[in-house]
C-alpha cells in the first residue's frame, strides 16, 4: 500500500465502525474554509489601489498587479496554515502534505486526461472557435500567447486567477475536509458553496461601476454567478480528489475561463473579423459577406451533445489515478460510483 494511501486509511477509516474521532471536526474545517475565503478577498478593500472604485477600473494594470500580489500572499498564508494543521493534527510528513495539497506528484499525464475530459464538454464551442471563427489562424500566429504576456486582464483571467483560486479553494481547503472525515458528497458539493460565496462581493463592485443597471438585474447577475461558480467548484473539487493533482484543476480552470459558457440555442454565426484581421487575410473592408452556412449550426449542436455524452461516459475512467486523495472504497461508502 503506498504511503499516502495508508495515511488516508488511517485518517479517514470510512468503513470502521469503532474508528477514533477525526483530528478536527467538519464544523472546524468549514469555519476555516470561510476564513480562507475572507482572507482571499477582504484585503482588496484595505487599499485604495485594490478597492473597487468608480474612477479606477478593475482591468487597470495597476489594480490587477496589486490584486495578484494580495491573493498570492493570502494563498501562501492559507497554504501554510493547512500544512501546519496537517503536520500537527495528523502527524503528516512533508510528502503527505505535498500529496494531500496536490502539489506533488504533479501527475502531468493524469492532468492531460482530465483536461481532455473537460474539453469534451466544449467540443461544440471549440469547433465554433477554430473552424467557424477561423481561430486556427490566431494560433498559427501564436497570438493567444502574445495576448497572455502583453495584456494584464488576460494574465489575470488565464493564469493568476485560476492558480490562486485553486491553491486556496482546492489545495488548502480540501485536505481539511478530508482530515475532518467529512462525507465525500459534502466535501464535493457543499464546500464549493464557499467558493461561490467568495465571488458575491462582485455584486458591490458591479453596482459601483454600473449604477445605470437596475438593482434587480445586478442581483440576478450575481445569483447566476454564484450558481455557476458553485457548480464549477464542485466539479473542480471532484477532479482534485480523483486526480490528486493541483496542476490538473489549474489547467481545467484556465481552460474554462478561456471558453466561457457554451452557446445553448440559436444559430451559430462567425464573429465579424476586425479591420486588422481583414488586412492580414488580404481582404478589403467593403463588399458583402456570404451568409453563414446552416451546416455550421448543425455541426455545432451535434458536437455539443456528442461531447457531453462522451464526457459523462469518460468521467470516472479519465479521472482515475493512483494519486487519488481518497481510497476507492471511500467512493463506494459515499454512494458514488467506484
Amino acid at each position: 500500500m503506498p504511503p499516502i494511501t495508508a495515511m488516508l486509511h488511517r485518517l479517514n477509516p470510512w468503513h470502521q465502525k469503532d474508528a477514533p474521532p477525526p483530528p478536527i471536526t467538519t464544523r472546524t474545517a468549514s469555519a476555516l474554509l470561510v476564513l480562507y475565503a475572507l482572507v482571499y478577498f477582504l484585503p482588496f478593500y484595505a487599499s485604495k489601489i485594490t478597492r473597487p472604485s468608480i474612477t479606477l477600473s478593475r482591468d487597470a494594470p495597476s489594480v490587477i498587479r496589486a490584486r495578484i500580489r494580495s491573493v498570492t500572499i493570502s494563498c501562501l498564508l492559507c497554504g501554510a496554515a493547512t500544512s501546519g494543521i496537517l503536520a500537527k493534527a495528523a502527524n503528516a510528513s512533508v510528502f503527505d502534505i505535498l500529496h494531500l495539497t496536490g502539489i506533488w506528484p504533479a501527475a502531468v499525464l493524469g492532468s492531460g486526461r482530465v483536461l481532455f475530459l473537460t474539453a469534451l464538454l466544449f467540443a461544440g464551442p471549440l469547433f465554433s472557435y477554430f473552424i467557424v471563427d477561423s481561430g486556427w489562424r490566431e494560433w498559427a500566429r501564436l497570438e493567444p500567447f502574445h495576448e497572455l504576456w502583453e495584456e494584464w486582464p488576460a494574465w489575470r483571467n488565464i493564469v493568476a486567477g485560476p492558480v490562486t483560486e485553486e491553491l486556496l479553494f482546492r489545495s488548502a481547503s480540501v485536505p481539511l475536509m478530508l482530515l475532518a472525515q467529512a462525507p465525500l458528497n459534502q466535501t464535493i458539493f457543499l464546500s464549493p458553496v464557499i467558493f461561490g460565496l467568495a465571488h458575491v462581493h462582485h455584486f458591490y463592485e458591479f453596482r459601483l461601476t454600473h449604477p445605470e443597471v437596475p438593482a434587480t438585474a445586478a442581483l440576478l447577475r450575481s445569483l447566476f454567478q454564484l450558481v455557476y461558480t458553485t457548480l464549477f467548484g464542485a466539479y473542480s473539487t471532484f477532479l482534485f480528489v480523483r486526480s490528486g493533482s493541483l496542476l490538473a484543476v489549474c489547467a481545467v480552470h484556465a481552460f474554462c475561463n478561456c471558453m466561457g459558457l457554451p452557446q445553448l440555442w440559436g444559430r451559430v454565426t462567425p464573429a465579424r473579423p476586425s479591420i486588422r484581421e481583414r488586412l492580414l487575410r488580404g481582404q478589403s473592408g467593403g463588399g458583402e459577406e456570404k451568409p453563414p452556412s446552416v451546416l455550421w449550426t448543425v455541426a455545432y449542436y451535434i458536437l455539443l451533445v456528442a461531447g457531453s455524452v462522451a464526457w459523462y461516459k469518460g468521467l470516472w475512467m479519465l479521472t482515475e489515478s493512483e494519486n487519488a486523495l481518497v481510497p476507492v472504497a471511500a467512493w463506494a461508502s459515499s454512494g458514488s460510483k467506484a
